[in-house]
């Protein structure tokens, strides 16, 4: 006689969702404990799943999003019901523009909630409906065995598809409830998709021809970096970034323009190419800053997301399929140089090593040109933050991770004027362009990777959108420097304001001492009146256990005042 089969394993919706976590190799989750989610919390210990407790759950999803970033896994928060889970919109939101894998979960109302409100905490008419507006899947489970099944649907769509947030909802009553709940489930291996054979040759050819070659790298050519380099030396092509792909090849390499794609000559230059290459990048309006001239020669995308051959830009030639792959398949393609079957090999292959060194020489200067170009279009505006970007990049080592904010010391700084190489980060929220990033953000690359160096830039606006990670970041006692370009509020809009003729409104902030109030969370925090003492500010700051937050002074940069409102007219006789 065969023994019964097995009796099918119960346990609560909490500890499914948690063992399908740690099934997908989560060793760290972000977010704040709260009446709904408690079960959630009792399994993480057991299962071997660090958590880190930010203040706020925006900080929360900035954090996760850093840390799948810097790690390359995805990165988790569990928030609670209803205000928990809108406060972690905005981060939900960044990350589906920036291609993030984020996964959020949270519970929701209980299965049998009726739909008309009966005043439940935190209820709200639907959280589904909210998120699936913000994340690109917002799911809702049914039973405890489909958390798992939800759980490893996330990881495939993180694998196989262009990574962005996932949603998933548990009903609370099926968070407690016990169930069976089926076998570990967990999302399968993925080969990396591959572009077509034709256009990959159609591709090559094209490139091979090319007289005035150029590539754009984003944030999507990250895995390729090598690849890209090689094909760029290959062709002597001119290499722009996208913010997100900032640093991909070394902003010191004498092809690299670096983070140019606002920049009108920059623009220029990539029109009149016979023939771009964007690998992994959006050409959007958020790097382009205004429409990119229509091209004259041939646009190659290549990218994982079909979407991007038609978006913006249509590609004459495009490559759907993994970065890596796709440039690597470009340069296997790419026919070498003939080697000469005659007696005089020796004296031809002399010749055409002299003939690419002369092609390389020469298009190594005019990329310098074209560098200086590009920032004397700006110089007017960024020159005073200069010296203070020369001087943290003479102080950190190259695998420094540098976090910033949607801030004019960011964007008009530290973007285009401060060289990152390969081994370093710059994350930066483009697109979505949320303000109160970088601090949390840094938290959470430095929890992804203790041993490398991470520094924070922001304005003193963005930073008190999430002034009180502060409080975490004392709590894990890393060394952390925050530096905070202080232009007395919200500089860009003044900027904007002044610049339409307007009377600048609620853009200046009262001044706040953010050096004490560091220290009043149990940080640290200096002033910095030159590059000099932001340097040495810097240095011991690295060396500090707990953040240190470092003020520069800046005067708002000087435009021409609105002009003041006219008198009012006299009234006029009855």
């Amino acid at each position: 006689m065969s023994d019964p089969p097995a009796a099918p394993t119960l346990i609560t919706g909490g500890e499914a969702l948690v063992r399908a976590l740690a099934a997908h190799g989560v060793t760290r989750a972000f977010g704040i404990p709260g009446t709904h989610n408690l079960e959630i919390y009792r399994h993480l210990a057991a299962h071997r799943i660090d958590h880190l407790n930010p203040r706020h759950e925006q900080g929360a999803g900035y954090a996760a999003d850093a840390y799948a970033r810097v790690s390359g896994r995805p990165g988790v928060a569990i928030t609670t019901t209803g205000p928990a889970l809108l406060n972690i919109a905005a981060a939900v939101g960044q990350a589906y523009s920036d291609s993030v894998p984020l996964l959020v979960v949270s519970p929701g109302m209980p299965l049998r909630h009726p739909r008309q409100s009966t005043g439940l905490l935190h209820e709200m008419r639907s959280q589904t409906e909210a998120l699936r507006g913000i994340a690109a899947v917002s799911h809702r489970v049914s039973s405890v065995e489909e958390i798992g099944v939800a759980v490893a649907r996330a990881f495939t769509l993180f694998r196989t598809r262009r990574p962005r947030p996932v949603h998933i909802e548990v009903p609370l009553d099926l968070l407690t409830a016990t169930e069976p709940a089926g076998p570990v489930r967990t999302a399968p291996p993925a080969s990396p998709a591959t572009a077509d054979p034709d256009a990959l040759s159609a591709a090559a050819e094209a490139l091979r021809s090319a007289a005035r070659p150029a590539i754009v790298l984003g944030g999507g050519a990250r895995g390729a970096a090598a690849e890209c380099l090689r094909l760029a030396e290959e062709l002597g092509a001119p290499v722009v970034t996208s913010a997100n792909g900032k640093g991909i090849v070394a902003e010191t390499h004498p092809l690299s323009l670096g983070v140019s794609l606002h920049s009108r000559a920059v623009r220029r230059r990539l029109a009149e190419c016979d023939v771009l290459l964007a690998v992994g990048t959006e050409l959007a309006e958020s790097d382009l800053w205004e429409p990119l001239p229509a091209l004259t020669g041939t646009l190659v995308r290549a990218d994982i997301d079909p979407a991007q051959m038609y978006a913006g830009l249509p590609a004459d030639i495009p490559l759907l399929g993994d970065a890596r792959h796709t440039v690597r398949a470009l340069l296997d393609a790419l026919p070498g140089a003939p080697a000469p079957a005659t007696d005089t090999a020796h004296q031809a292959r002399t010749i055409h090593r002299a003939d690419t060194a002369h092609r390389a020489d020469t298009v190594h200067r005019d990329v310098a040109a074209l560098r200086e170009e590009r920032n004397a279009e700006t110089r007017s505006e960024d020159t005073h933050l200069l010296p203070y970007l020369a001087a943290i990049r003479a102080v950190l080592p190259a695998d420094t991770v540098l976090t910033s904010d949607s801030a004019q010391c960011c964007y008009y700084g530290a973007i285009p004027h401060l060289p990152v190489a390969p081994e370093g980060r710059y994350l930066h929220p483009t697109g979505f362009g949320t303000l109160g990033y970088a601090l949390p953000a840094a938290i959470g690359a430095k929890t992804a990777d203790p041993t490398r160096p991470v520094v924070a830039l922001s304005g003193d606006g963005g930073l008190q959108f999430s002034v009180q990670e502060l409080a975490t970041a004392v709590q894990l006692q890393l060394p952390l420097p925050v530096v905070v370009f202080d232009n007395g509020g919200y500089g860009e809009i003044r900027d904007e304001m002044v610049s339409r003729g307007d009377r600048p409104t609620a853009v200046d902030l009262p001044p706040v001492d953010l050096p004490a109030l560091a220290r009043a969370y149990g940080g640290h925090g200096v002033r910095a009146d030159s590059p000099e003492t932001l340097a040495d500010a810097l240095r011991h700051a690295l060396n500090t256990p707990g953040p240190t937050l470092i003020t520069v002074p800046l005067t708002p940069f000087p435009l021409t005042p609105a002009p003041a409102p006219a008198p009012a007219p006299e009234e006029l006789p009855r």
